[in-house]
């Protein structure tokens, strides 16, 4: 959506610099001709005022709407039952706790979530402010890297702040910030993982042209530049962090590992490099291993409650069943033995559930979870009712099956690599539920889908953009196109559309006492939603 004349301005043309069309062989600065300079060209101007004024403002909306009323309803709400208590638990034992056998509790999902949870609870208390303050802080982060994310994929203010008022608005997420689960972390630390990815890519591209222009020649020389990927070392971090939230954090490896060898390749391409898939494979293969290996320790340091007491369930399994269990290497096998049985546990769920439902409803909202209900009050009718419903914003969820279509469609037709890493993070967040589901029937709930959610927003923003700008790019003063004009205004009403869509399912979002008649109103798939 850029070309290397407008790489720091507010635009909003779809054509990807990497992409740019071949143009005559100039000569540019220092040597390096325009062409290859407008292929590798990054965003530099990431510290644009204008486009952290209008983070700072999207974030501050996101945290009023995520913040307010946080502890209501009281008590637990659905699977709060679970992750509050065993934070409340590590904090008393450094691991989960089951009072009722005064002995270590058997959980199937890692600690990192519960450990988040239990930095609220050791600062205001066991309390609904305590447990889900956690939750909030991350929902409200989600939304400002995102923006940022936006920001650096289209190089558009516009289209950044677009992204991250539809995920503020979106109510499957506040749902999920306002409650104390782990998911709101598994898609923080998911998307902080593919932002490092991006910026891995934008920094590769730039210590190439940096080399270019200090005289590498590709063509004649037969070892590549020097380029220490710290960001993907981060990701590593990130990705690590992700897995010490939830397992499922796992379906991610393959394809983010998948876009960093691929945009390695195109880099390499755009250099001039003559053969740019055999030309750094083993460097790429072999950073990538190493980020990994930060992912393991990372994750493995996640459970450091675990290995510092003796009271974790299956602590020491093999010393109880008469087997060897040396320092450190019998502390990873018994966790071994430990992940091994959690497995089996996951893969054996396939108890029935009411609020259950299969991958393919998700995105139709075909069955979404009721978190709290009560029908007790004042509300000035004769009945009334209090809900909060894990829905998405109908209009806005509504629109992921269209916008993935035309992801599809112009990431073909303009070879555009944003279109494709948006869809790599859709599909990584999605498809390997649908072989769950069809492999074992294994019960599964929407919320499975929140990590898909910010690809999801992506993949509409970049429709918006698109419909926005004719294929040569955004034009200023007279010589803007009716297209330009009329897109924008269709983009426009499509928020404000999403904005009031928002409002009218808010009271169902957060709990608030409605009439009956007005929460009925809302069940617009009837039985479905009920």
């Amino acid at each position: 959506m850029v070309t290397s004349a407008t790489a720091e301005t507010d635009t909003t043309s779809p054509t990807p610099a990497d992409e740019t069309p071949e143009a005559p062989a100039a000569v540019g600065v220092r040597g390096v001709p325009d062409a290859v300079r407008r292929r590798l060209n990054t965003l530099e101007n990431w510290l644009n005022p204008y486009s952290w004024l209008v983070t700072m403002i999207i974030v501050a909306i996101a945290a009023v709407l995520r913040l307010v009323g946080i502890t209501h309803p009281k008590s637990y709400i659905f699977d709060e039952v679970y992750y509050p208590t065993d934070a409340w638990d590590m904090l008393q034992h450094g691991v989960e706790w089951d009072e009722k056998s005064n002995g270590p509790a058997y959980v199937v999902h890692p600690p990192l979530g519960k450990w988040l949870i239990a930095l609220g609870e050791k600062a205001y208390g066991n309390n609904e402010l305590g447990w889900r303050l956690p939750a909030a802080i991350a929902g409200t982060l989600m939304i400002l890297i995102l923006i940022r994310v936006a920001y650096r994929l289209f190089h558009s203010i516009v289209l950044a702040g677009t992204a991250g008022l539809l995920m503020t608005l979106d109510g499957f997420q506040l749902v999920l910030s306002r409650t104390s689960l782990l998911d709101i972390f598994l898609g923080l630390f998911i998307l902080m993982t593919f932002a490092a990815l991006v910026l891995d890519r934008d920094h590769y591209r730039r210590r190439w042209l940096n080399r270019l222009e200090d005289g590498f020649d590709p063509a004649t020389t037969h070892s590549q530049p020097r380029i220490f990927p710290w960001w993907l070392m981060v990701a590593g971090i990130t990705f690590g962090l992700a897995c010490g939230v939830k397992w499922s954090a796992l379906f991610f490896a393959p394809f983010f590992g998948l876009l960093v060898v691929v945009w390695r390749i195109q880099a390499r391409r755009s250099a001039g490099v003559r053969r740019p898939v055999v030309f750094g494979l083993l460097g790429d293969l072999g950073y990538l291993i190493l980020s990994f290996v930060l992912s393991i320790i990372f994750y493995l340091a996640t459970w450091t409650g675990w290995f510092v007491t003796n009271d974790g369930y299956f602590r020491h399994y093999r010393e109880a069943n008469g087997l060897s269990e040396p320092p450190i290497l019998g502390a990873l096998l018994n966790l071994m033995h430990y992940h091994h049985e959690a497995y089996n546990f996951h893969s054996g769920l396939t108890d029935r559930h009411v609020y259950q439902s299969w991958p393919w409803q998700w995105l139709l909202l075909g069955r979404p979870v009721a978190f709290y209900w009560n029908g007790n009050g004042n509300c000035g009718a004769p009945s009334c009712a209090a809900e909060v419903l894990l829905l998405g914003t109908p209009l806005l969820w509504w629109s992921f099956l269209p916008a993935l279509a035309a992801l599809v469609w112009f990431g073909i037709a303009r070879r555009d690599w944003r279109a494709f890493a948006i869809g790599t993070g859709v599909v990584a967040g999605l498809l390997p539920w649908f072989y769950f589901a069809v492999a074992d029937g294994r019960t599964m709930f929407s919320f499975y889908a929140l990590p898909a959610l910010p690809f999801l927003i992506l993949a509409v923003v970049y429709t918006l953009g698109a419909i926005m700008t004719p294929p040569t790019g955004t034009l200023a003063g007279p010589a803007r196109t009716d297209r330009q004009l009329i897109g924008t205004i269709v983009a426009g009403v499509y928020v404000i559309l999403v904005a009031l869509c928002f409002a009218y399912f808010y009271p169902i979002f957060v709990g608030q006492l409605i009439p009956y008649d007005d929460w009925s109103a809302r069940m617009w798939l009837g039985g479905r939603w009920i």
